[in-house]
């Protein structure tokens, strides 16, 4: 069967090659509705598929970027792709997620596969392994933005949440209930993961703002097939806290199944705040006061970021770091205390 090429639909629908190109390319500005409707309908009687690999061969582009996230497990990492996907949707742009779970060497084969793939920029969360990896992209002008994280000495459009602020309203929150031991809980810090970092020194700074010293058994960093064991040393202490910050909604998933398993009562013996809202958290019973990112406006921006640079190579020398603002979600797992008790 004959393959349909341009010049079979420019001939169907009685206009020039270079007319169904401008069509195919979405550049409608010289062109009358008719003539486009003529284009459209011969596409569709010849059934007509563009050569995607000629087009991007001759265009420079392949209307494609990568997405190259840390852990997909996370709430949030889906949100944000959610974001990024609906945003190139409507730019014509297809999306390849990756999925590197904090790893160097997996974020490294990632970065290679889309550049082989010709990917025309990456939106990542990066690890803090690969900084001359991202180095050479900044050298070779190659568009790229950081979601999450911060990576030193490498500097480039990077979205995060403002993690200092999140930390400090749920103390803020526990204090305000006359909470004054509180614990956090935290996945592992031998790499330098910025919201891990950064709310953890929110969580202290908070802490010295309302004058409570800082007790460091109640600082528990792990693993997460560890934290079920340094939850139990963390309640058994002589001096237990009575309130627990949960870092992210993995370690808050992970505390929420320690507490089911030994049938302690959140709210009753032990209050619960988590930075990330869960999905099930206003379905939890009691329903669980978390510390929301607004993670589909943080997607969207990066997606935004990604096009300029597309746009605007000039730009390369004048990235900056776009914070957003978290948002406490008050519910019913850390209720107000009055003389002691729990109300």
């Amino acid at each position: 069967m004959k393959k349909i090429t341009i010049t079979d639909v420019a001939a169907r629908a009685g206009v020039s090659k270079s007319t169904v190109s401008q069509f195919l390319n979405k550049r409608f500005d010289y062109m009358s509705k008719e003539t486009k409707e003529r284009v459209e309908v011969a596409i569709n009687e010849l059934e007509y598929q563009p050569n995607i690999i000629a087009r991007s061969l001759k265009q420079r582009t392949t209307r494609t970027i990568g997405v190259i996230v840390a852990n997909i497990l996370h709430d949030f990492s889906t949100r944000v792709i959610r974001a990024i996907e609906d945003y190139c949707h409507e730019e014509d742009y297809h999306v390849i997620v990756c999925n590197a779970d904090d790893d160097p060497v997996k974020e490294k084969r990632y970065i290679d596969m889309l550049r082989a793939k010709q990917v025309d920029g990456i939106i990542a969360f990066p690890t803090s392994k690969n900084t001359a990896l991202y180095q050479d992209l900044i050298t070779e002008h190659y568009p790229f933005v950081f979601m999450d994280r911060l990576v030193p000495g490498i500097e480039t459009d990077t979205v995060l949440l403002n993690n200092h602020e999140a930390a400090q309203l749920a103390v803020d929150q526990l204090v305000a209930n006359g909470y004054r031991k509180i614990a956090m809980l935290a996945p592992p810090l031998y790499d330098p993961i910025t919201p891990r970092v950064e709310r953890i020194e929110g969580y202290k700074a908070s802490l010295e703002t309302h004058d409570i010293c800082l007790n460091s058994s109640y600082v528990i960093s792990a693993r997460l097939e560890e934290m079920e064991e340094q939850i139990e040393k963390l309640l058994s202490l002589s001096d237990p806290p009575e309130a627990i910050l949960a870092l992210n909604d993995r370690v808050m998933i992970q505390l929420l199944q320690y507490v089911k398993d030994k049938q302690i009562r959140i709210s009753d013996d032990v209050a619960v705040i988590g930075i990330d809202d869960v999905t099930f958290a206003s379905l939890y019973t009691p329903a669980l006061t978390t510390i929301a990112q607004p993670a589909f406006e943080m997607g969207k921006k990066a997606a935004q970021l990604l096009f300029n640079q597309f746009h605007n190579e000039a730009s390369q020398g004048n990235r900056r770091v776009y914070r957003f603002s978290p948002q406490i979600i008050i519910r019913e797992s850390c209720k107000r205390k009055e003389n002691g008790a729990l109300q």
